[in-house]
Parts: C-alpha cells; sequence; structure tokens
C-alpha cells in the first residue's frame, strides 16, 4: 500500500518532465568529450562505496530476522549480492530469488522471508518519501545552489507535501495495524488466498506485510531498522553526489551537492520501478530527466551520467555477485527456473521450497511449482 502510493506521488513529481529528452542534437563528440574528462578516482570511490550499502542491506536484513533464528553476516551479504546479480540477469523477474537465495543461506522458514523482503521494501520506499520531502520542503536553497530550476522545484512542492501527508498516514496506519488489527485482518484474507490469481497475490502481500511486521516488537528493533535505512540511503545519495562530482565540467554555474544528489537519487528510483517491459532503461531516463530538466545539464554529459549511474548502482553487483552465483552452481537457466516456480507458486498464496528447509534436498534448489505450492506454512498442522 505505501509502496503504491509512494510511487504514484513521486510518478506525478516526474510526470511533468516526461517529454523534455530530445536526442536530435546529440553529438558523440561532445560525449565522448564529457567521458573522457571525468574524475576516475571519485568513480572508483563511489563503486567501493555501493558494496558498503549491500553491507548495511546485510546487517539490517539480519536484524530483521533475529526472531527467526540465528544469521551470519558473511552468508546473509553473499546472498544480497547474488540476488542483486539475479535481478540485473532476469530483470523483476528475478526478484524472488534474492529471498529465496537468503533463506537457503541460513535455512530460515521461507514464507518469513518473503515477509522479510515486504519489509524492507516498506522501509525502502518510506526513505524514497522523505528524500523528495526533505530535498523539496527543507533545504530548497540547497537546491537553488546547485543550479536546480526553481520553478520546477516549487511546482513540485506541493505535490512533495501530498506525498509527506500519504506517506504519514500510512505509516500511522501500518502502526495501528501491527498492534491491532494484524489477526482479525489475516483471517479475513482466508479465502482469498485460497482462490488463486489476482486476490490471492493480494492477500499473500498483505500477509506478507503482516509477517514482515513481526520483526519490529521494540522500539529498539524499530530504531535499529530506521538507522540502517538512513545510513544506507545517505551512503546511496554520496554516491550519486560523487558521480555527478566526477563530472563536474557538465555543471556550468555550480556544483552537485548533498540536496541535489538527494532529489535525483529519488527521481531515479522512480524510473528504476517503472522500467518499460522488455526494454528497461527507466533508471537511466529518469536520470536524464532529472539531469536535463532540473539541473539544466547538457543532454550529452546527462547521458553519460545516468549510465554511469546505472553501472556503478545496479550492473556493479555482477563483478562479485555472478562469480558467487556460479560458485552456488547456479546458472542463468536454474535462477530463471527458480524465479519462474516462485511466481506460480504465488499465484496460490504460497512459496516454493529451498534446500536445506522443511526436509527439502536438491541441487538446483527449486521444487515443482505444483508440489512446490502444498509447502507448510508456519502454524500449519496438516500432516
Amino acid at each position: 500500500m505505501v509502496a503504491l502510493l509512494v510511487l504514484a506521488a513521486l510518478a506525478g513529481i516526474a510526470y511533468q518532465s516526461r517529454h523534455k529528452i530530445h536526442l536530435t542534437d546529440f553529438t558523440w563528440k561532445k560525449f565522448i568529450s564529457s567521458v573522457g574528462q571525468a574524475n576516475v578516482w571519485l568513480l572508483l570511490l563511489a563503486l567501493v562505496a555501493i558494496y558498503g550499502c549491500y553491507a548495511i542491506r546485510a546487517l539490517r536484513w539480519q536484524r530483521f530476522c533475529r526472531y527467526l533464528g540465528p544469521t551470519s553476516f558473511w552468508n546473509t551479504f553473499k546472498g544480497t549480492v547474488m540476488g542483486f546479480a539475479a535481478i540485473f540477469v532476469l530483470g523483476r523477474a528475478g526478484e524472488p530469488v534474492r529471498p529465496l537465495l537468503l533463506a537457503r543461506k541460513d535455512r530460515l522458514p521461507v514464507a518469513s522471508i518473503f515477509g522479510i523482503f515486504f519489509l524492507e521494501r516498506f522501509f525502502d520506499f518510506t526513505a524514497a518519501a522523505v528524500m523528495v520531502c526533505l530535498s523539496l520542503l527543507v533545504f530548497p536553497n540547497r537546491l537553488s545552489d546547485a543550479g536546480a530550476d526553481m520553478n520546477w522545484v516549487e511546482r513540485a512542492r506541493h505535490g512533495a507535501w501530498l506525498l509527506l501527508a500519504a506517506a504519514s498516514a500510512l505509516i500511522a496506519l501500518l502502526v495501528y495495524y501491527r498492534v491491532h488489527g494484524a489477526g482479525v485482518l489475516d483471517r479475513g484474507f482466508e479465502r482469498w488466498r485460497a482462490a488463486g490469481g489476482l486476490r490471492s497475490r493480494f492477500a499473500s502481500a498483505i500477509k506478507g506485510i503482516s509477517e514482515g511486521l513481526q520483526a519490529i516488537r521494540t522500539l529498539g528493533d524499530l530504531g535499529a531498522a530506521a538507522a540502517y535505512t538512513a545510513v544506507h540511503w545517505m551512503l546511496a545519495v554520496l554516491i550519486y553526489q560523487w558521480v555527478a562530482r566526477a563530472f563536474s565540467g557538465a555543471f556550468l554555474h555550480s556544483e552537485m551537492n548533498f540536496s541535489a544528489a538527494m532529489l535525483l537519487l529519488a527521481v531515479t528510483l522512480v524510473g528504476s520501478v517503472l522500467q518499460l517491459p522488455g526494454i528497461g532503461g527507466g533508471a537511466q531516463i529518469a536520470s536524464i530527466v532529472g539531469l536535463t530538466t532540473i539541473f539544466g545539464v547538457d543532454q550529452e554529459p546527462a547521458i553519460a551520467i545516468a549510465v554511469v549511474l546505472w553501472i556503478i548502482t545496479f550492473a556493479s553487483c555482477t563483478l562479485v555477485g555472478i562469480p558467487l552465483l556460479i560458485h552456488e552452481g547456479m546458472s542463468v537457466g536454474e535462477l530463471r527456473k527458480l524465479a519462474r516456480a516462485e511466481a506460480e507458486a504465488e499465484e496460490v498464496g504460497r512459496h516454493i521450497a529451498v534446500p536445506g528447509i522443511n526436509g527439502i534436498n536438491g541441487a538446483s534448489g527449486v521444487a515443482m511449482s505444483k508440489g512446490a505450492s502444498k509447502e507448510r506454512e508456519p502454524g500449519d498442522s496438516r500432516k
């Protein structure tokens, strides 16, 4: 719920810039010149820092899993990097691979791990909303210092206020749901989970949120999750700032500062979700739109910055992730089979089994999707 409303609000902010990319006057000479003048040391710093983001994600995931059973940081870190590499290889279809790998690494219950997966998404989408609100509502003068189009910023501020109100209301709703309403709502959706199709997916999503919220049992749990999320996204903002400053010649009268990088990251996150089926490119297009429309960067350096951001923040996971997947015996075909089996299991409101969990053995980790849908959930008394 939070994810959909946050995305809708962010997409509305980006919507006014949808026709701003014109490549008719694009020149390769200027593009190559922009790339050739980039500060390599800042780019290398950003590349190292992105693995710091994966490490913080692993620590947060361990915190979320503390009530499920013991976890190893190294296992969680490897599963995180391999999971993002699977997304790079398979696209959106590969998203379920990461929680399945993480469940297998530390032999944790799959259904509960998907609940953690929903919780992780909630914190990340909330962080995106906070970044938009901070950059547009709290630090607009800093955006001006970075050369932002203040007319655009002023128009976008109205959407940011609506986003802040919606996010606050939904956070309050989830808190109430966690404290009072989870059991009642779960029982009400039981029939939907058995019905299959879209209703089953929706009911499973609600159940996943409910299970994920069980990881937040004390104020300490909430504070730790918020702290890990804040540190992770602050480091991500610094990565965007370093990459933009590596192309400092692109900003004629100013320099990308932290607040401006925060807004650019938030706009890029919209594009990363609003991918074109079979084409992709949403994140790169959103970065280009943000750089050219908001900050007045010429299209050639804007494209260079967008491509480098995509390589560092998304593609670079393959440097470690692909070798780890090969070491685990996971080919592209196995990853596709794993993702497909999970998608089919979710159609009937279940999750597939993975090796080492619930007595399932096998080299590939993929149970047949029809049989996998029978996997017992916590509390299920069937023999």
